[in-house]
């Protein structure tokens, strides 16, 4: 039985293109679950990470407008309150979901802190992406009355981003070893709660939010699966995106995408922390593999069917 570590894109929580509401995320939850489930029917063992990019942001964003009526939560703090409610909407609809096909197996949502090195250098170039995108003169104005850091996304607007260390050691890795064979574990939420050790072996929580695929891919070599699936909105990684030229990738070794990332192929907010992560996770184990591709083919690209495979050689 393959042990796949499954990592969710923001599109299986949330829809482009609807309302920011918790509701709609539980909707949007519901269908990204059905194929969860379907992965565990066919006797694949799952753990599942998600990001939380839009969620954690919204949150902030609320608990600061609210500071003059009830104390606004520390960054780290916020990162624990989205793992939470995101973790409650699909560990209630993967239930579901798995019931139907007749799978009684428990899923767990497990708060998750995730160590990272206070000397990183991520503290000092802020990118990941968080909250919702602004235009260009909504984005000025964060900048001008907050002090935000704010970069463009990918064509697709402005937002504010913050360090992304990344993962070191994730805290809570016996539990998840010690739940694999019985439960769905959804674990390292958001990249993980951000947390520096120290002297005295003591955790502090940091201003962060570590790439969920980074942690992704520190979970899939700490609970040795066979492979690292990121899904995202796509069906296959591309070269020359958006171009007239573009090419869809069936397969990429580790020489070759190390080449595609050194040509600026990749997005920085986007696909190339997708990529560096499937590069990290083969390099270290050179007889699996990753696979990149979009929610809905995910069952097809497990068969070999579609999406980008990334191995060693």
């Amino acid at each position: 039985m393959q042990k796949i570590v499954v990592a969710l894109g923001g599109n299986a929580l949330q829809s482009g293109n609807g309302p920011a509401t918790a509701e709609a995320q539980l909707e949007v939850v519901k269908k990204t679950c059905e194929h969860v489930a379907e992965m565990c029917k066919r006797g694949y063992e799952l753990a599942v990470v998600h990001g939380n990019g839009p969620q954690v942001g919204r949150i902030l964003l609320a608990s600061e407008t609210a500071k003059d009526v009830t104390p606004a939560m520390p960054f780290d703090v916020c990162g624990a309150m989205s793992q939470g409610y995101i973790g409650y909407h699909l560990q209630q609809a993967l239930r579901f979901a798995l019931k139907k096909r007749g799978k009684d197996v428990p899923v767990v949502t497990l708060a998750t802190q995730v160590v990272v090195d206070k000397n990183d250098p991520g503290f000092k170039n802020p990118t990941k992406p968080i909250g919702p995108f602004y235009s260009q003169e909504e984005a000025k104005a964060l900048v001008e009355e907050k002090g935000y850091t704010v970069k463009e996304d990918a064509g697709r607007g402005y937002r504010r981003v913050v360090a992304s260390p990344i993962p070191q050691k994730i805290v809570e890795i016996d539990s998840v070893r010690k739940l694999w064979e019985t439960t769905i574990v959804i674990t390292c939420g958001g990249g993980g709660i951000p947390v520096v050790e120290n002297e005295d072996g003591s955790l502090t929580g940091v201003a962060a939010v570590i790439d969920k695929d980074f942690a992704a891919e520190l979970l899939a070599e700490e609970v040795e699966a066979d492979a690292l699936m990121i899904l995202t909105e796509v069906e296959k990684v591309a070269i020359n995106f958006n171009k007239p030229d573009q090419q869809d990738l069936a397969h990429m070794t580790y020489a070759e995408a190390e080449k595609y990332c050194q040509e600026g192929q990749f997005a920085p907010g986007s696909m190339l922390p997708k990529v560096q992560a499937a590069m990290k996770f083969v390099k270290a184990n050179p007889d699996k593999k990753a696979i990149i591709t979009s929610l809905d083919k995910s069952i097809d690209a497990l068969e070999g069917k579609t999406g980008t495979v990334i191995t060693f050689a």
